[in-house]
């Protein structure tokens, strides 16, 4: 994504904080964290000169969000603090953890079950309710000239030529070779397992009349025209063996998952729909949202449950999320409850990290450090180097975070790169991390101000010469000749 494309989009999610009232007495305050103040006048100053960030409530919102988490990041280097903390290396990473914890979790539980033997494998392929088909695909675009489609025709019957001299000993050479399937090519034209009705028509109908080792002749469907082929068992056991198994996994999950929400009688409250909009406005103060989504036995889970999942999200499909209907917001409530529950089941169970999974998290994290030290051109040997004292060490840290904002924001100099969300949140506790609505209201007026104001100026520079009245006059006669570029 293009930097200015990511800075509206972070900065239209990024939203507020939790404490949003205790300004009444300071309306030139916009908000605090780490002890350091955002005033009115430096974010209007800050939105009116960013021309990529559009001057509407929830963008200058999110700016605020933008400055808070840097202030506290770069304050929290000042004072010495372990970035690589273990507690907080799990924090800041929590979707990654969540999924490597679930990720062994099921690997136990899939353990657990008996895996197919031979015999079972050989059941199966004979009772012919799933099966494993193979396909060369010589493809026609649907607007293709009849000239075209006749050519593609011919190719596709010298392949079937081919693969019957040698019935079909050759097929998966020359699927590699030739298919134009980019699904399967690589694979040697092997499609997964499936059960009747999972091709179009055309190739389903003719792909289940196919007795084990038989193949086709030439069919057409809308993708072109096909070669199938229906291996023997003795060909594929142990790849048919392994899709089923995969199949069971899958079936076993949604069974599972199923399962657990009802034996904790899971339920959807109503109005929960109208929540989750309002949520998706501003995600980061939502992080502190009390209301109740959905309840099972044993636990509640609520708007703040619901915001850790939207950041964990891709951001453009939060974006969309809001235009779903009641009913698949409700069930996008209840899927994400029954995440809740599964990782529930994960801590009961006591899943740990590997070494591996640490080295993996562990590198990625001290990734994100650098480059949030590197744009700031700050790191604890600069600081050290630098001031002898604490205070000292601030001051230097928040000079940085505003000559660094200044750059993206108001020159366009420098990259984009937000504090990452769940690094944020680990780092705000205890930093007095607040936000003044009316300050922001205040300073939204200013920016509109100063970038009206600067609009004009850069409208009326030039000549400096006010238009003449009344039409522009007739050129002469040979203004008409072509003119040396200047």
């Amino acid at each position: 994504m293009r930097r200015s494309g990511l800075v509206v989009a972070v900065l239209t999610l990024a939203g507020c904080g939790a404490l949003r009232d205790a300004f009444s007495a300071h309306p030139e305050v916009a908000g605090t964290a780490a002890g350091q103040t955002l005033t009115v006048g430096r974010l209007a100053e800050l939105a009116g000169r960013a021309k990529k960030v559009p001057l509407r409530p929830e963008a200058v919102t999110g700016l605020t969000t933008v400055y808070l988490d840097y202030a506290v990041f770069a304050v929290e280097l000042a004072r010495g603090r372990n970035m690589d903390d273990s507690a907080l290396v799990l924090e800041a990473n929590w979707p990654n953890v969540a999924q490597l914890r679930w990720e062994h979790y099921h690997d136990q539980l899939v353990a657990a079950r008996a895996k197919l033997t031979a015999d079972q494998t050989d059941s199966a392929y004979h009772a012919g309710d799933v099966r494993l088909f193979q396909h060369i695909l010589v493809s026609v675009p649907p607007s293709a000239a009849p000239k075209v489609e006749q050519d593609k025709k011919q190719q596709a019957e010298g392949l079937l030529r081919q693969v019957q001299a040698q019935r079909g000993a050759n097929f998966s050479q020359l699927a590699k070779r030739y298919s134009e399937d980019p699904g399967s090519k690589s694979r040697g034209g092997y499609l997964g397992a499936v059960g009747r009705g999972r091709f179009v028509p055309a190739f389903d109908t003719v792909a289940w009349r196919l007795a084990p080792g038989a193949m086709s002749g030439l069919v057409r469907s809308p993708f072109g025209f096909h070669i199938i082929r229906r291996p023997a068992l003795e060909e594929v056991r142990d790849s048919f063996r392994t899709e089923l198994e995969t199949a069971m996994a899958v079936h076993f999950d949604s069974a599972y998952i199923d399962s657990l929400a009802a034996q904790r009688d899971l339920k959807v409250q109503g109005g929960a729909a109208a929540l989750v909009r309002q949520a998706i406005q501003e995600v980061a103060p939502s992080t502190e949202d009390r209301r109740k989504l959905a309840t099972y036995h044993g636990g509640v889970f609520r708007v703040r449950d619901l915001a850790r999942w939207l950041f964990a999200l891709d951001q453009r499909d939060v974006s969309s999320i809001g235009m779903a209907s009641d009913a698949q917001l409700t069930e996008f409530v209840r899927r994400l409850a029954q995440r809740e529950l599964l990782l529930r089941e994960v801590d009961s169970a006591g899943v740990q990290l590997t070494p591996e999974d640490w080295r993996g998290l562990q590198t990625e994290h001290d990734s994100v450090l650098t480059i949030l030290q590197t744009v700031l051109a700050l790191s604890p040997r600069v600081l050290k180097d630098s001031a002898a004292t604490e205070p000292a060490r601030i001051e230097l840290a928040t000079r940085h975070v505003n000559d660094y904002l200044d750059r993206v924001f108001e020159q366009g100099a420098a990259q984009f790169f937000p504090v990452p969300p769940f690094l944020a949140m680990a780092l705000r506790p205890g930093q007095g991390w607040s936000v003044n609505e009316a300050g922001l209201a205040q300073a939204l007026e200013r920016a509109q101000a100063i970038r009206a104001q600067r609009d004009s100026a850069s409208r009326g520079s030039g000549t400096g010469l006010k238009p003449a009245p009344g039409p522009a006059p007739a050129p002469p006669a040979d203004s008409a000749k072509p003119r040396a570029p200047r």
